[in-house]
């Protein structure tokens, strides 16, 4: 993961990265969201949706109410429902009269590594969107791409005017995802970075970090090193049966501690992938191969 870039974050203040796209920054910045999260406003200025409303922070409610100005709101759209995408939609909702619309909801323990990932148990979407299945407005036509992996849930939302590719938390420039089984699953993580390595997205523009310029070339060394990592726990294991913490220790030399679960977590995600794949076994903790 790389460390955020140096103050002042542009926190609060609208962006314009293309001409039917601004972008607010969420003032709940942690090791796991960079800067914060980024809610995207897509529209002109007579009818817009919001995608990832964010944190239901005052602050940041009255940001994006301030961005939004006369506009209609057509629909607050979420990629998926951990705590620091989706909350913010009900007070949005309330305040503007938009529907809901999006990623189904999910509610599950999540043992995940960070308390701001736990799933929003509140979330009640007016409509939920299948893959392929679009929400328009004056100039702009967002179509939901199902990115299941990260999450369920996970949908990306695809600008058909622009080539833009809202992806949440599936691909970022600076980190990886992290994908926390149960409900995260590493197999359906890696069908979807192949899903849209199929596609012809011109630009990236996630939940968190910078906009990716060249997706393709990303996504292709995410797939890259996802596989590198399997092969280095398979080699592991080859030489003795361990546990996600030992192999951690090894993987990850020179790991914030802060950032252990997270990489425990991932582990996790490849042995069970593994393990559906009967490369290898384990007996309680401890894994090895078959």
């Amino acid at each position: 993961m790389a460390g955020p870039p140096p103050k002042p974050w542009p926190t609060g203040l609208v962006e314009h990265p293309e001409p039917l796209v601004r972008r607010v920054l969420a003032p709940n910045p942690s090791p796991y969201t960079y800067t914060g999260t980024q809610t995207y406003l897509v529209g002109d200025d007579d009818r817009i949706a919001v995608i990832d409303p964010g944190p239901d922070e005052p602050d940041h409610i009255a940001a994006l109410l301030s961005a939004i100005g006369d506009a209609e709101v057509a629909a607050i759209m979420c990629t998926h429902t951990h705590r620091d995408h989706s909350p913010a939609a009900r007070s949005l909702a309330e305040k503007t009269g938009a529907p809901i619309v999006g990623c189904a909801p999910l509610v599950l323990d999540d043992s995940g590594p960070r308390a701001d990932a736990s799933f929003d148990k509140l979330y009640e979407p007016d409509r939920v969107l299948a893959d392929g299945e679009a929400m328009t407005g004056p100039g702009w036509t967002l179509t939901a791409v199902a990115t299941p992996g990260h999450t369920s849930n996970h949908l990306c939302f695809a600008l058909e005017q622009s080539g833009a590719l809202f992806t949440g938390d599936h691909v970022m420039a600076w980190s990886t995802s992290v994908v926390v089984p149960p409900d995260g699953d590493m197999s359906a993580y890696m069908a979807s970075l192949e899903k849209l390595y199929a596609r012809e997205d011109r630009v990236y523009y996630p939940a968190h970090g910078p906009a990716v310029e060249r997706p393709r070339q990303l996504v292709r060394g995410m797939i890259g090193h996802r596989r590198q990592r399997e092969n280095q726990i398979v080699r592991l294991l080859s030489e003795n049966a361990q546990s996600p913490r030992e192999l951690v220790a090894v993987m990850y030399k020179g790991l914030d501690p802060k950032l252990e679960g997270a990489a425990r977590m991932s582990v996790t995600a490849h042995l069970i992938d593994l393990e559906r794949r009967g490369m290898v076994s384990r007996s309680e903790d401890i894994w090895q191969t078959n």
